[in-house]
């Protein structure tokens, strides 16, 4: 069992926050500028959890704020937070101003050898869709620095898809999952390109 903290500060956002995940956060409601308040003056994190159209999903991700870009008059801020640890819901604490819980800090399984030919279509894959996307191929080095994760945190994926990948405890397992995800992309990409395509040439394909 991993490390358990009580009465950890919790956001419910209709978002899924992957580790190392940058998101920026507008804070309006009380309860969470005070929340968000009381984090930056004891520098400690909040959680953030996924708040689906089913339900509130019990596991989510530590958030940092690394940035306040804007202090308004009457309260609000705007800020950037950066994805940390993964952890488990085990209990809503309610005697707070804002909400909180029991929970506890989630640890990878160790990989016996490690997967290293999913690790690196994982990655080829992800160079792929980087360099379709923005005409630009990352380096070797950039790639090989980057886990399931942090190339996982740059793309826009669907926030079900976001869920899984948090939940998974096996960096294997996370490799394998983001490279189907990739490739999964790069044909929606393909099949966009075709649909306009046809649409620019009224709906007839061109030979």
């Amino acid at each position: 069992m991993g490390e358990v903290q009580k009465s950890f500060p919790l956001f419910p956002l209709g978002l899924v926050l992957l580790p190392t995940e940058v998101v920026p956060l507008h804070i309006f409601e009380e309860r969470y500028r005070t929340m968000i308040g009381e984090c930056l003056e004891e520098n400690r994190p909040f959680g953030i959890l996924w708040l689906a159209d089913d339900g509130l999903r019990d596991i989510g991700c530590t958030a940092d704020v690394t940035q306040v870009m804007e202090q308004m008059e009457d309260g609000r801020s705007n800020i950037l937070v950066q994805g940390g640890h993964a952890f488990r819901l085990l209990k809503r604490i309610d005697d707070l101003a804002y909400p909180a819980g029991e929970v506890e800090f989630l640890d990878d399984e160790e990989d016996a050898d490690g997967d290293e030919e999913a690790a690196a279509e994982a990655r080829e894959s992800y160079a792929d869709l980087v360099e379709r996307v923005t005409d630009a191929r990352p380096s070797a080095g950039e790639i090989t620095a980057l886990d399931a994760y942090g190339m996982a945190a740059t793309i826009d994926f669907a926030s079900d898809s976001k869920q899984a990948l948090l939940e998974l405890r096996s960096e294997d397992d996370r490799m394998r999952m983001v490279a189907d995800l990739f490739a999964q992309t790069m044909k929606r990409l393909d099949y966009m390109e075709k649909a306009g395509e046809r649409a620019r040439s009224n709906g007839k394909v061109r030979f």
